[in-house]
């Protein structure tokens, strides 16, 4: 006598139980502006917090300089404690002031050197000798990563706001578009384009898969202006015989991934979007934006970049 398997009263781990409450701006990770966290992640292991360099890339420049400013603080605090130990170990400075002593770290630290305060014994000389090193140390470290904040590459690529569904030779085809805002070129240019929705297996579990689509162009040797990125909706494709009501029903994302070769940076770019199933437009185009100008050079209208027209219109 054969049994009917239950069916799980709980969703698969990899998509929240609650996913269509989301909000879309949380649950998109492609639309996630740059350095942003992406997830809260529970049960990281100690190795979280040594992750310092990593942090220092990602934080906003407010929390950066705030970082920076508490940490130079710091080290100055710890060494003015260290000064007060000897009340009379600092030329000019007034027995016992904790202020004092903190200043003179601050001069010492930033070789100031102004002259009013100086170290007097052999305890406060060896002292100064740890700090003018730890100074050294210090600008080195703050320098350094200053730097690999402001000469970190990213691409200043612009999607479409919407994606549109058009026959194309005679197909419907999915296309959306992206322009290179630098006008330079990006060499070796290649996009992949996912879809994402929500699939319940035989078993009742929930999840969130992930199908490549096949694109007619996923490579660009030299992007440098505006490139219509095209997906043919045949019989191959996932999408082949769906509606807009059946991919708003299945929580359809399309995940847009691009990288390529900045050729002023010598440095590969990334930039990803995505577009949800109430942002395609279906039999419509976009609106042409290229031209030439009186000098022969090409112009790109970003102003029309995310225009589109009924197809209907131009019949």
């Amino acid at each position: 006598m054969s049994t009917t398997p239950k069916t799980p009263s709980r969703t698969s781990p990899e998509t929240p139980r609650n996913f269509r409450n989301v909000p879309r701006q949380v649950r998109s990770l492609a639309k996630l502006p740059r350095g942003k966290r992406m997830a809260v992640v529970k049960g990281q292991d100690s190795g979280r917090f040594m992750d310092i360099y990593h942090n220092v890339l990602t934080v906003s420049w407010p929390w950066f300089f705030f970082q920076l400013a508490a940490a130079f603080i710091v080290v100055n605090l710890i060494f003015a404690m260290l000064y007060a130990v000897d009340r009379n170990g600092i030329i000019n400075a007034r027995p016992g002031s904790f202020a004092d002593a903190f200043f003179f770290s601050v001069q010492t630290l930033g070789t100031l050197g102004y002259g009013a305060m100086a170290p007097r014994t052999l305890y406060t000389n060896l002292l100064v000798t740890v700090e003018s090193f730890t100074g050294i140390l210090t600008i080195a470290l703050f320098t350094g990563i200053i730097f690999a904040r402001f000469s970190r590459p990213f691409a200043r690529v612009l999607f479409s706001n919407v994606a549109v569904v058009a026959p194309f030779d005679g197909v419907p085809t999915l296309m959306f578009r992206v322009a290179n805002q630098r006008g330079e070129a990006i060499i070796d240019a290649s996009v992949t384009v996912t879809l994402a929705r929500q699939h319940t297996t035989l078993e009742g579990v929930t999840m969130r898969r992930f199908q490549e689509l096949k694109l007619m162009r996923s490579n660009s040797s030299l992007f440098a202006l505006s490139w219509t990125v095209m997906h043919p909706i045949n019989p191959d494709s996932p999408l082949y015989g769906l509606t807009p009501e059946d991919m708003e029903a299945q929580d359809m994302e399309i995940v847009v991934m691009l990288n390529g070769l900045d050729e002023i940076l010598a440095d590969r770019i990334y930039a990803r979007h995505a577009y949800w199933a109430d942002e395609i437009v279906w039999n419509r185009r976009f609106v042409d934006v290229i031209s030439l100008t009186h000098s022969g050079h090409r112009l790109v209208d970003l102003t029309l970049f995310h225009d589109t027209v009924d197809m209907v219109d131009e019949i």
